[in-house]
């Protein structure tokens, strides 16, 4: 059975009809963000409020500009050719985006984790020793690394042989090595952008439930495909589509009781 067509493309950005504002204190609030590739609008007059020690998720269609909006939180855009950013991005109630705003320091205090694992071709310890030792980092540093394996849950695992190549570790460990190398600069919010895609199952279950762990001390937004890892592990969703931000809300009430036709086309496998 062929799948009817996605929505085509609106030519202007419709005005959103659910969008959340969820209670307490916001870590993140973007206010009508676009982004442009050599003119091309990517994200389009995006709204949001992410707050503080939750994990927020972002979903939709392949090519929909989830992943463009997640590197709009730490201004990794910047590193884009071609990208330009327009609109308010702010961070505990400062706007990263502002004349004279360091973006290496806003991209130490809100760390990345890109899809694919990336450890560097050091040891583990220097992995996750490299961060605080580029930025000067004067404490005890053995304790830092075991503090920052221990909240990435992977102490155990690699306790005796932190010497040895971060190569050697599987693809699990090494996303996970790569979530302590960010938490060792002791950021306060953590993007995560598609985590487990390249992960086995096990891998995976691992890394979800690491996420729902590290709310307790930071903010999460995850940029995922899998539906069913953003229901398990997100306390609020948007759907994305064309760049929109389309519908913003509880997971579960995202994924039960969607508000608009797009999010359930979407959910229900209709597009995408």
């Amino acid at each position: 059975m062929t799948r009817p067509p996605a929505p085509a493309a609106p030519e202007t950005p419709r005005a959103p009809r659910s969008i959340v504002t969820p209670p307490g204190p916001a870590a993140l609030e973007a206010h009508d963000l676009w982004v442009e590739y050599d003119g091309n609008p990517a994200v389009r007059g995006v709204t949001m409020r992410i707050p503080a020690r939750h994990v927020v998720a972002i979903i939709g269609p392949s090519g929909c500009g989830k992943s463009t909006l997640l590197r709009c939180f730490n201004r990794m855009n910047d590193l884009v050719p071609g990208a330009r950013v327009r609109g308010s991005v702010r961070f505990d109630g400062e706007e990263i985006y502002a004349p004279g705003v360091d973006p290496v320091e806003i991209r130490r205090r809100i760390g990345m984790v890109f899809q694919k694992p990336n450890p560097f071709p050091k040891s583990i310890y220097d992995n996750v020793a490299f961060g605080p030792r580029v930025n000067g980092y004067r404490g005890d540093l053995r304790a830092l690394v075991e503090r920052s394996l221990r909240r990435a849950a992977l102490w155990d695992e690699v306790k005796d042989r932190l010497d040895d190549s971060a190569l050697s570790l599987s693809g699990g460990q090494q996303q996970r090595l790569c979530i302590a190398r960010a938490l060792a600069v002791e950021p306060e919010v953590l993007l995560m952008d598609e985590p487990a895609s390249a992960l086995d199952p096990i891998a995976t279950q691992k890394i979800e439930d690491l996420i729902y762990a590290l709310k307790q001390e930071y903010t999460v937004v995850i940029v995922t495909h899998n539906m069913q890892q953003a229901a398990r592990v997100a306390d609020y969703t948007a759907f994305l589509h064309f760049g929109e931000l389309v519908e913003y809300a509880p997971t579960q009430q995202l994924f039960t009781n969607p508000r608009e036709p797009e999010t359930e086309a979407y959910i229900t496998g209709r597009f995408g």
